[in-house]
C-alpha cells in the first residue's frame, strides 16, 4: 500500500517504521523544516516500552533513560497524598524518565534506514476520507492516511471536540546531580493552586553523562504574561516555599506547555486514521500522552497486518473499536483527578489529602494504582495483559 502519515513526533514515525516494515511504501510529512528533539521528560511506562520493544529502539532509548521505580507526592506540610509503586503489580516492572527528544531521535533516526519517505517542512492542508491528502493546492491519492500532527491538529473530522485546559506547566531542565539520580517522580502540592514536579530523565540528546531532571511547575494559562513580566527571580523564590532546595539551573530556558483535552470518537473515516494527540490528548496527570501513541501506533498495523488496500477502511474502524475503551479510561480519569491538583478550586485539596493518603494502605488500592500508572487499564475492572 502507499500510506501517507502526517506529523512527525511520536505516533507518526512509529507508525510509518512499523509499516514501512510490513512491506508498505510509505510518505512521512512534516511541517517543521529541520526536525530536531525538543521537550522535557516524560515517562516511559510499560506499554510504550513494549511498543519500542516491538520496533528494536528500546534498548537506545533505555540507554539513555532513568528508572522509575514509582512516584511519591506530598503537601506542603509533608503528608504524604499520592505514593505509587510498580513493583505493587509486579516486581519487573519499572518506568523509564527520558527526554521527549532521545525518543525522537530513536524513531526519526530509523525512518530513512529503514526506507521511509521523509518530506520535512511541507504542510497537508487537508485530507480526505478517500485518502486524498493535499499539499499545496495538489491532492496526492494513498492507500492510508495516518493523521498524527499533535494535540493543535488542524486536520481534525468535524465531530472532534477540542477543549483547551485553563491551566498548563512550566518546565525546565536541571543537571542537578543529587536530584537526577532519584529512582522517582516527586511531586509537592499546595493546594490545588500549586504544585512542583521533578522528573529525573536521564541523559541530555548530543551530552552522553550529564544526567538531568524534568522540573514542571503548574500555572494558569492566563497567568503567563504575567509571569514573564515579574521575571524568574519571582517565579523562584515561588518554587522554593515548596522546595527550599530546589535547583534553578536551566530556569531562564523555561517554556509554557498547554493542556488540551481533545475526543476524536470514532478516530477513522474512511481511509484515514487519528493517532496520539490529535485523537486523544489530554491532561498529563496520568503521565499517558506519549505511551498511548506509542500503543495506537502498533495496535494499526497490527490490524493492518493482514489485510490489503481493498480491507482499510474496515481495518480503520475496528482499530478505532479496540482502542476505545483503554483511551476512555485514561481520558476519564485524567479529567477527574486534574481539578484535585490543577484548578482554582483550593477546597478540593483537603478532600483529597484526607481520602488519597490512607487509601494507599489497601492492597487492592495500590494494585489497581499501579495498573494504572502503567497504563494497562481498559476499566475498572479490565486491563491489557502484558507478557
Amino acid at each position: 500500500m502507499r500510506v501517507a502519515v502526517i506529523g512527525a513526533g511520536t505516533a507518526g514515525p512509529a507508525a510509518a517504521l512499523y509499516l514501512v516494515r510490513q512491506g508498505h511504501h510509505v510518505d512521512i510529512f512534516e511541517r517543521v523544516q529541520d526536525p530536531r528533539p525538543v521537550g522535557a521528560g516524560i515517562l516511559l511506562q510499560p506499554t510504550g516500552q513494549r511498543a519500542l520493544a516491538e520496533l528494536g529502539l528500546l534498548n537506545g532509548v533505555v540507554g539513555r533513560a532513568a528508572r522509575i521505580d514509582g512516584l511519591y507526592g506530598q503537601n506542603l506540610r509533608g503528608r504524604r497524598v499520592i505514593e505509587l509503586a510498580y513493583k505493587d503489580l509486579d516486581p519487573r516492572l519499572c518506568g523509564y524518565g527520558v527526554h521527549r527528544g532521545s525518543v525522537f531521535s530513536a524513531l526519526f533516526g530509523a525512518l530513512s534506514p529503514a526506507g521511509v519517505h521523509v518530506h520535512p517542512g511541507v504542510e497537508v492542508s487537508h485530507v480526505d476520507a478517500d485518502g486524498h491528502v493535499t499539499i499545496g493546492g495538489a491532492r496526492h491519492r494513498y492507500d492510508l492516511v495516518i493523521v498524527a500532527d499533535g494535540a493543535r491538529s488542524h486536520l481534525r473530522p468535524p465531530w472532534s471536540r477540542v477543549r483547551p485546559y485553563p491551566w498548563g506547566a512550566l518546565w525546565y531542565v536541571t543537571e542537578d546531580a543529587a536530584m537526577a539520580s532519584s529512582n522517582q517522580l516527586s511531586q509537592v502540592y499546595k493546594d490545588t493552586r500549586k504544585f512542583i514536579g521533578f522528573l529525573p530523565s536521564g541523559e541530555r540528546v548530543g551530552h552522553p553523562g550529564v544526567r538531568t531532571t524534568s522540573v514542571f511547575w503548574s500555572i494558569r494559562a492566563d497567568a503567563v504574561d504575567a509571569w514573564r513580566a515579574a521575571g524568574t527571580s519571582a517565579w523562584v523564590d515561588d518554587m522554593r516555599r515548596l522546595k527550599p532546595d530546589l535547583p534553578v539551573d536551566g530556569v531562564e530556558e523555561a517554556v509554557f506547555a498547554p493542556y488540551f483535552s481533545v475526543r476524536t470518537r470514532p478516530a477513522c473515516q474512511g481511509r484515514v486514521a487519528w493517532l496520539g494527540d490529535s485523537a486523544h490528548a489530554m491532561s498529563p496527570q496520568l503521565g499517558q500522552g506519549a505511551n498511548l501513541a506509542l500503543w495506537d501506533a502498533w495496535l494499526l498495523a497490527e490490524g493492518l497486518r493482514e489485510g490489503g488496500a481493498d480491507g482499510v477502511p474496515g481495518a480503520l474502524a475496528a482499530f478505532s473499536r479496540s482502542r476505545r475503551a483503554h483511551v476512555d479510561f485514561y481520558q476519564f480519569f485524567s479529567w477527574l483527578l486534574t481539578p484535585f491538583f490543577q484548578s482554582s478550586l483550593p477546597l478540593l485539596a483537603p478532600v483529597r489529602d484526607l481520602v488519597a493518603g490512607p487509601f494507599h494502605a489497601w492492597g487492592w488500592y495500590r494494585r489497581q494504582m499501579a495498573e494504572t500508572l502503567c497504563g494497562v487499564k481498559t476499566g475498572v475492572f479490565s486491563r491489557i495483559e502484558l507478557p
